[in-house]
């Protein structure tokens, strides 16, 4: 039997540590422990409840509830600072569930609901925790209320917090679910908890009593809107909320949190510093989220073609077929032939997630498995880069610590030591029989599992080695580092010979520094932060030609093409031609435009698939446009007179198959023909034309108090030339969602909660009064959403701090790209030219 093991998002890590003085297990780098942060995920594996995993078939033969049967939970600790988003996002890419994380003081943060709309997008089910509960100024109702209004999603309240004398210290918990009081004595570890049934509460606390009460009557109202089956539990209970089973509650509530899109997000309470609500919480895990049984059929790409991967594996869909048709043999008869084969060799599936150098281990590779279970000494293909390693360990992680293993099952998330070219979202296959020299078969040498979006880096700054005899060990050294954090990014500019390092934010590059010159001793300077613009072209270019003659590994190789750039939307004419055309349109990064406009030789051609072969070539039409794609790509990456990368240009291509193509083309002729026409056309445009600088938007969101509304508000209008949108929340911030996420909430739109709606029990010294005016979006915090440019906003942290005596925060991520004033576009050219600007 198969263990129902989970993938867990959470910040809540350890048991039985103290994570405020930083002793947490996860957190075991330098730098988070002396900043008390999180800077990188980590992953730890156990059992709840503990136990033999191996017992599990006995027990549930006597029908005990989930709770009570040990599972294996691979639980994955990730950052909280915007600066390292990234690391949510492949978190986030591979879990079963999550667990939300609130501060009961802060309630919900801008941070929060930028990572609840990202796990928005992969349909991830969530179960929340307030926590910081045990300080001064904590409030559970008013965090309730904002889950609604904020995250979306009605709060289904499965606990509450449990005060001494009704407004003393928290001693507890009100468990919902099951009708009782959870008491943990004051002092202790939190191991032992005293559970007080509810005929026995009344005489303890009759105010807790009469309040777990009306929260379960709430719960159970709530479920009977979103659950049939609730509502018919009610009527056999004769309409008496308190009689229904514990077990039928916690099933309904189950099924609400597993449906796509999910409307109601169950809360749970406690404060994890004296671990009062752990136990529970992890009860909740396994009663409430899903198993990877229950997951989604992950989405993979094979041949061109999105599928699931359960989907290929039981048969389902008819596979592709890369190689050519044997003579005698129809493409039907191939497909039925070879492809069950394929498939039935193939002895598990998994996505590398992260890379981490270990400076005892060495490299540690991540994986998810997501069908079959990888074994020790197994050959995995590298499907994304085409190359074959050998698992030689495999180990299970507890943060720092790591024990052996021999297998990773389906649904575990296991380590690979000393894999040299597996990077993050890289898919790995294990199959039997395979060449390691051939590779896979077709089609299965292009199965690829979901990829992980990577998004653009917006700070930068130089590394320079201390002497020539360092570079080769700098250079090294850097590419460990992009294995580690794809959201870096290195880039070598031609001109000065300086290296640059882009990175997320301040932090971000500061953290990326600590690591490259302490952990990996590389010995380099590093330069100050600097801005990434971009460049646009003004003007239209006209036609100009690019071609490429030389030998290529000792053989002739030779291609050309004619290009023209202009703004987005120009119409361009390609060259008179007595064939058809065929326009192939390829989006680029930064909101350029690729258009191919590839002529036929004759006017009998017929339309061809991406996988025939294009005549005189040899190549296929795929081939091609990639090479194509790759040239003009490389020419964007430096503009003609800023030499920023070029932002919102349209490049039209044209390809005549008759003269820029022959039978020695090949795809790097055609990348460097098309590198070649399109630098030139740039540089044509350019001495006709001006060119505009383009710089980062950023969409910030403030935290802060209402004594400093003003003063911050002023600040961003005025002195950092931003715009502010809205004031508390509810603006509209489409125009930075990301693609993925356009299309989810295309499909299901965000529901609007009614604050007065939602049932949360009242705080410590709140009256009803309160409770309405808090709910209505009033209170001492305010939330500013505005679009301010990045350089405005770097050192912003120790300004805002200055205005609001250390009580604001802020979050930022890229909005867009927009153009500059003339009088600001010269303020930054004098500015990077070293002179004074009055």
């Amino acid at each position: 039997m198969i263990p129902r093991d989970r993938s867990i998002l959470s910040i809540l890590i350890c048991f039985w540590e103290d994570v405020d003085e930083g002793s947490t297990v996860t957190d075991f780098l330098p730098a988070e422990r002396a900043r008390g942060i999180t800077i990188q995920s980590a992953a730890i594996t156990f059992h709840w409840p503990p136990g033999d995993v191996r017992k599990t078939e006995t027990l549930e033969g006597r029908e005990l509830p989930r709770s009570a049967v040990p599972h294996i939970i691979n639980l994955i600790d990730t950052p909280g600072h915007a600066d390292f988003t990234f690391e949510v996002l492949r978190s986030l890419r591979i879990l079963d569930g999550a667990i939300c994380i609130l501060d009961g003081v802060a309630g919900v943060e801008a941070q929060t609901e930028h990572v609840w709309s990202q796990a928005n997008t992969y349909q991830i089910p969530r179960i929340i925790f307030v926590n910081k509960l045990d300080r001064d100024g904590a409030a559970f109702a008013k965090t309730v209320r904002e889950i609604g209004t904020r995250l979306h999603g009605w709060p289904a309240v499965c606990q509450f917090p449990w005060f001494k004398n009704g407004t003393g210290k928290l001693q507890g918990v009100a468990d919902v679910l099951r009708l009782r009081a959870m008491l943990w004595q004051e002092g202790s570890d939190g191991r032992s908890v005293k559970c007080i049934a509810m005929s026995e509460l009344n005489k303890v606390d009759a105010n807790l009593a009469s309040g777990l009460r009306r929260a379960r009557v709430a719960l159970i109202e709530l479920l009977s809107e979103h659950d049939d089956q609730m509502v018919e539990h009610f009527l056999e209970q004769d309409e008496d909320h308190l009689k229904i089973d514990s077990e039928q509650i916690i099933e309904s509530l189950r099924r609400c949190v597993l449906e796509r899109p999910q409307s109601i997000i169950p809360v749970f309470a406690g404060a994890s510093f004296r671990n009062i609500g752990v136990q529970p919480l992890l009860d909740a895990v396994v009663d409430l989220l899903p198993s990877p049984l229950e997951s989604p059929d992950p989405e993979t790409t094979i041949a061109s073609t999105k599928v699931g991967l359960n989907a290929i594996i039981n048969g389902q869909v008819a596979l592709p077929e890369h190689s050519p048709v044997l003579p005698g043999d129809s493409k039907k008869n191939a497909v039925t032939k070879r492809a069950p084969m394929s498939i039935k060799n193939m002895e598990a599936c998994a996505l590398a997630f992260k890379v981490v150098h270990d400076a005892r281990r060495g490299v540690l590779v991540y994986v998810r498995v997501y069908s079959g279970a990888l074994t020790r000494n197994s050959l995995l293909f590298n499907t994304n880069l085409n190359v074959s390693e050998r698992a030689q360990r495999l180990l299970r992680i507890y943060a720092s610590d790591a024990v052996d293993i021999d297998t990773i099952q389906t649904g575990q998330i296991g380590v690979i030591p000393g894999l040299k070219h597996a990077r993050t979202g890289d898919t790995l296959v294990s199959y039997t029989g395979a060449n390691p020299k051939s590779g896979l078969p077709a089609p299965l040498n292009t199965l690829q599992l979901r990829p992980i979006d990577v998004p653009p880096p917006v700070f930068f700054t130089s590394v320079e080695p201390n002497s020539l005899g360092e570079a080769k060990n700098i250079a090294e050294s850097l590419a460990l580092l992009l294995r580690e954090d794809p959201s870096l990014n290195v880039s070598l500019d031609p001109e000065s010979g300086q290296t640059h390092l882009a990175g997320m934010g301040e932090l971000h590059l500061e953290i990326a520094r600590d690591r490259l010159i302490n952990d990996l001793k590389a010995k380099a300077t590093i330069g100050a932060i600097e801005i990434g613009y971009r460049e646009k072209i003004l003007g239209q270019s006209s036609p100009c030609s690019g071609s490429f003659i030389k030998d290529v590994a000792g053989k002739p190789s030779q291609a050309s093409c004619i290009v023209a750039v202009s703004s987005p939307g120009v119409p361009f004419e390609p060259p008179e031609s007595k064939h058809s055309a065929t326009v192939h349109k390829i989006p680029l990064p930064d909101s350029n435009d690729l258009i191919i406009n590839r002529l036929a030789i004759s006017d009998e051609e017929e339309p061809i698939s991406p996988n025939q072969l294009l005549s005189p070539t040899g190549l296929s039409l795929s081939m091609v446009l990639s090479a194509l794609e790759n040239g003009v790509s490389t020419a964007l990456a430096r503009g003609p007179k800023f030499n920023y990368p070029v932002h919102s240009t349209q490049i039209s291509l044209t390809l005549n198959a008759a003269y820029d193509l022959g039978e020695t083309t090949t795809p790097t002729a055609l990348s460097g023909a098309a590198r070649v026409a399109v630098r030139n056309a740039l540089e044509e445009a350019s001495k006709t034309h001006d060119s505009q600088l383009m710089e980062p938007v950023m969409l910030v969101t403030i935290s802060l108090d209402e004594a400093s509304l003003g003063s911050v508000v002023h600040d961003l209008n005025s002195a950092r030339g931003g715009q502010v949108l809205s004031l508390d929340a509810g603006h509209d911030t489409s125009s930075s969602i990301s693609g993925s996420s356009k299309k989810f909430m295309a499909h299901h739109e965000t529901p609007t909660i009614n604050p007065r709606q939602i049932y949360a029990p009242l705080d410590p010294f709140e009256s009803s009064t309160t409770s309405e005016i808090v709910g209505s979006g009033a209170g001492g915090r305010r939330q500013v959403t505005a679009k301010v440019p990045l350089k405005e906003m770097v050192g912003y942290l120790k300004h805002l701090r200055s205005l609001t005596g250390g009580r604001g925060t802020f979050v930022m991520k890229v909005d867009s790209f927009e153009a500059m004033s003339a009088q600001r576009q010269r303020a930054v050219l004098n500015e990077m030219r070293g002179e004074n600007v009055y």
